[in-house]
């Protein structure tokens, strides 16, 4: 059954449009027609089944037939990485993190990054991409890129990945379920600076 997302589409909706771009793909790009099920994912949780009442290019009216929701995960996974100078290792860092079930991504800017802009628009469709294709329920946040410093205001906890040699834990002995997240410096590691900032 086509798989469609759309997140303005909440729990007890009886019908729905899908909004313009989902509803080009549906009715242009796929060719589906009146009395076609298709599923919706909203990315919050829920996995609507329905049926298209109206096959139209920018309004794609679909009759609510069955919803599937599941709960929040008890565990946070948030990642903070460092945008790769190669775009495609990013890209494929975001569709293997959405398929294990990570809940958050923040993109930060170090001192080392050779990466200093990226295309959030981008990156985000290749979330939903990633969500459909392994059938995940829910979407994971997307933040903005920020530098490290910044990042390291907002979220004064968490744990820190780093090449120099010292002492370290294993993430499985010291990572907490809630505010904790990871982070992942550029191709040139975080500098000394930035691992005493995050200390």
């Amino acid at each position: 059954m086509h798989l469609f997302y759309d997140n303005s589409i909440i729990s007890g909706t009886k019908n729905h449009s899908l909004n313009e771009e989902e509803s080009k793909h549906a009715c242009k790009v796929m060719r589906l027609k009146e009395g076609d099920a298709i599923k919706i994912l909203n990315g919050k949780g829920t996995e609507f089944t329905g049926v298209i009442n109206l096959a139209h290019a920018k309004h794609c009216e679909v009759t609510i037939t069955e919803e599937f929701s599941e709960k929040n995960p008890n565990q946070e996974i948030h990642i903070a990485v460092a945008p790769t100078k190669m775009m495609e290792r990013l890209e494929w860092f975001l569709e293997k993190s959405t398929e294990i079930g990570v809940t958050e991504i923040s993109l930060i800017l170090c001192a080392n990054s050779e990466r200093k802009i990226v295309k959030e628009e981008r990156l985000e469709k290749i979330l939903i991409a990633a969500m459909k294709q392994s059938k995940r329920l829910f979407l994971p946040k997307l933040n903005s890129l920020s530098p490290l410093k910044t990042f390291l205001e907002h979220y004064p906890n968490g744990l820190i990945a780093h090449c120099e040699e010292e002492n370290k834990e294993t993430i499985s002995a010291i990572f907490r379920q809630t505010n904790c997240p990871i982070l992942i410096g550029p191709e040139g590691d975080f500098n000394l600076d930035e691992i005493k900032l995050a200390k």
